[in-house]
């Protein structure tokens, strides 16, 4: 009896094990019966009941979750070889019909691969590689370049709409599968190797470039600034050359005037000091002067003897 009532005992609670069941936060569940639904999608966390054995518990992932896929090697419209990287997010909007049409997350991984790779290599060779890579409100002013032929570039597309345009071929086909995609990103595009030297040879050519006309528009600014100090420096040497002469012309001017009001008022002593100046302009500290009878300084000595004798 003891024993009856333990096997009982242990149906009930194997029973009520598989009877029962929890849906965690961030899930959602579908409850099936011989493979169909029998209720609507259960997407709030509790605890809850199904038919042992005969109804089976789905449960998906209604968080938002991301895609990231392989690099892949594309040509662009202009023969440009490249590698794209990108990446997504998305979300089982329609667990039921993720269901039928997935029934789990690697499948529907493995679609959003062949569905996001092939609208971006649709795009890419389509495309310019200057479509992909910039903004869509590119301005040309923002390129430092020398090139004066260069071909003017018009952004139609851009690398914004680009996502955009991925965005909206993936929804449309996603949908169908019960899959919200809710962006679409590009990490990242390089060149391949073979054509990353060559980029990059250009990139340094076209500095160089721009670095030498930045340093001939330094040299002709400083010739300019050079040529102006010159020209400054000798308008004021000639205007101060200018100004001495006029100051030594008045000075002359003034002497002569005094040296002839002097002449005027005694003709002889001014007659004698400037006898003196010449014999001071002559001899030197160690010179003797020996004087004929007839030398006018020696004649005005005797002069000025008589006259004192007179007195």
């Amino acid at each position: 009896m003891k024993r009856a009532l333990s096997i009982v005992l242990l149906a009930i609670i194997f029973v009520g094990f598989n009877g029962f069941f929890v849906v965690d936060e961030g899930e959602q569940a579908i409850i099936t019966q011989f493979g169909q639904p029998i209720r609507e999608t259960i997407k709030d966390a509790g605890l809850y009941f199904k038919i042992p054995f005969v109804q089976k518990t789905h449960y998906f992932d209604k968080r938002i979750l991301k895609w990231d896929g392989d690099p892949n090697e594309i040509p662009t419209q202009d023969k440009k070889y490249i590698w794209v990287d990108t990446t997504a997010r998305w979300r089982i909007k329609d667990p039921l019909l993720f269901l039928q049409r997935m029934n789990n997350i690697n499948r529907a991984t493995s679609r959003l691969n062949d569905l996001i790779n092939g609208s971006v290599r649709d795009f890419v060779t389509k495309n310019s590689l200057v479509e992909i890579i910039r903004s869509s409100d590119w301005n040309k002013t923002f390129t430092q370049t020398t090139e004066k032929t260069q071909k003017k570039e018009i952004i139609e597309v851009g690398r914004d709409k680009f996502s955009q345009i991925v965005l909206n071929n993936v929804s449309t086909v996603a949908g169908s599968f019960g899959i919200e995609v809710l962006d679409v990103l590009v990490k990242r595009i390089n060149y391949t190797i073979q054509v990353r030297e060559t980029v990059y040879a250009r990139m340094i050519s076209e500095r160089q470039r721009i670095a030498e006309q930045r340093r001939s528009e330094g040299e002709a600014k400083k010739a300019e600034i050079l040529g102006d100090m010159e020209k400054q420096l000798k308008d004021i040497e000639s205007s101060a050359y200018k100004k001495a002469e006029e100051i030594r012309g008045d000075a002359d001017a003034k002497a002569t005037k005094i040296y002839g009001d002097s002449y005027n008022q005694d003709p002889e002593f001014y007659a004698f000091l400037t006898t003196l100046d010449s014999y001071k302009q002559v001899l030197g500290a160690n010179t003797r002067l020996v004087l004929q009878a007839d030398s006018p300084i020696f004649s005005y000595l005797k002069s000025l003897d008589r006259r004192k004798s007179k007195y």
